[in-house]
């Protein structure tokens, strides 16, 4: 594994050999089949194929066989529902939110969304800090270049082309600046732009208008991995084989209601006939289902149907489903009906909270960094879960303890409320408020 230690002893030399060691690591491999499940192009089944063997033993492709493939979505559809419940609300910093969301920049919330949910399927995603706006630097496009003493992020290098044809392009970000380079492969690059910082200095005069006057950069690498888990590893790994086994099981169900033959007929004593009559026989079955039987050689006909084994393969699936719910921690909204009440839905909420609990650990670690970047280094992020609630039994539990609490808590405890509207509503209520005094 190449470090930053290797990249500081030979320099830009090592970026071909680290871009190649990076395309062939297990994380990025993992990115590469996650990327594959999120946009509903699951491998196993899109690779899937009957196979006969021979006598000798080797394995024929099967072409005339029914090869239906459904891929279901259940890995894009799962990450969707953990990202969004912690960040479907965006994410507020209680009394200095203001302050601190007018620094970020009014895409903080959905930036942060984007690395999320990246560093949920990937297992993580790079945060670049330029400025005033959070960028997502994916596995499948950043190198990254660990301290081999202290495991820190040191410096690492976005790459991409747009075809193998055209030019290679890789930004280099260091602690003290980043370089440009450029060419036709990643083995050929060229510097198009030395070395310069982060932070560009405008000078303003009335005489030359506005002029660069240097450059300036950051106490540290502007670059925050976002791990999406305390295991560090792609939420594909152990939910991949579940959905293989729903997706082969779903497809071979609609394969066989094709190749099954739905009505079959057993003939006895018509050893006489050739294939020509014997599909001439078939096909007066099939299409007058009329047949003329020489009952006095002792002929006969029985017809036989196939039943597909549906209760069977249906129960299978619905088992297979519901562990892919309970592994991941999610919540199945069909086990919630009209009627349940909150200590129900809390219920059924539970494993869902426990792992929301355990990610937003990881949001927290990631917004006080790109924070510190900024200037603030006592940020604390608050989440406001998106969640489904009885919101009429809420809402009367709230109100009826309304002469305990404060106007702002009232608001709060809302849940069709989201956190963002509370200062504004807080605002109107104080305006309404003034223009009421005023009539008095």
């Amino acid at each position: 594994m190449l470090t930053y230690q290797d990249f500081e002893q030979k320099g830009a030399a090592l970026i071909p050999k680290i871009i190649t060691e990076h395309q062939q690591s297990e994380l990025y491999q993992t990115a590469i089949s996650a990327d594959e499940y999120d946009h509903q192009k699951n491998t196993t089944i899109y690779n899937y194929a009957h196979t006969l063997f021979s006598v000798t033993g080797a394995a024929l492709v099967d072409y005339t066989a029914t090869n239906s493939r459904i891929a279901s979505n259940f890995f894009r559809r799962l990450n969707t529902q953990r990202c969004m419940y912690s960040l479907g609300n965006g994410v507020s910093f209680g009394d200095r939110d203001e302050e601190i969301k007018k620094r970020l920049g009014s895409e903080f919330d959905t930036d942060l969304t984007g690395c999320a949910y990246k560093a949920l399927i990937h297992g993580v995603s790079f945060g670049f800090w330029d400025v005033n706006r959070l960028h997502c630097f994916p596995v499948t496009e950043f190198a990254p270049l660990w301290d081999e003493n202290t495991g820190a992020l040191r410096a690492g290098m976005r790459y991409w082309r747009i075809d193998a044809k055209k030019p290679a392009t890789v930004y280099l970000y260091e602690e003290d600046g980043f370089t440009i380079l450029r060419g036709k492969e990643y083995s050929a690059l060229e510097v198009v732009q030395e070395k310069r910082g982060y932070k560009q200095l405008v000078r303003t005069t009335r005489a030359d208008g506005e002029q660069v006057a240097g450059y300036e950069n950051y106490g540290s690498l502007p670059i925050v991995p976002f791990w999406g888990s305390d295991l560090k590893q792609s939420t594909l790994v152990g939910m991949r084989q579940a959905i293989d086994s729903f997706d082969l099981i779903r497809s071979g169900f609609a394969n066989d209601l094709s190749d099954c033959t739905q009505v079959y007929w057993l003939l006895e004593n018509y050893n006489g006939m050739n294939d020509d009559d014997v599909k001439r026989l078939r096909d007066r079955l099939r299409f007058t289902h009329i047949a003329a039987i020489d009952t006095m050689s002792g002929g006969s006909i029985k017809p036989y149907t196939v039943e597909i084994p549906f209760e069977a393969r249906k129960a299978y699936l619905d088992y297979i489903r519901n562990g892919i719910y309970e592994d991941f921690g999610a919540l199945d909204v069909h086990t919630i009906s009209a009627a349940s009440t909150n200590d129900h839905i809390d219920a059924a909420y539970q494993p869902m909270d426990e792992e929301a609990d355990k990610f937003e650990y990881q949001i927290i670690q990631f917004v006080q960094q790109v924070c510190k970047l900024c200037g603030f280094n006592d940020a604390v992020p608050i989440f406001k879960r998106n969640r489904i609630s009885n919101q009429q039994e809420q809402t009367e539990m709230v109100l009826s303890a309304a002469e305990y609490l404060d106007r702002e808590t009232i608001l709060k405890k809302l849940s069709f409320i989201t956190v963002d509207e509370v200062a504004e509503i807080m605002q109107n209520l104080d305006r309404e408020e003034g223009h009421r005094l005023e009539d008095i």
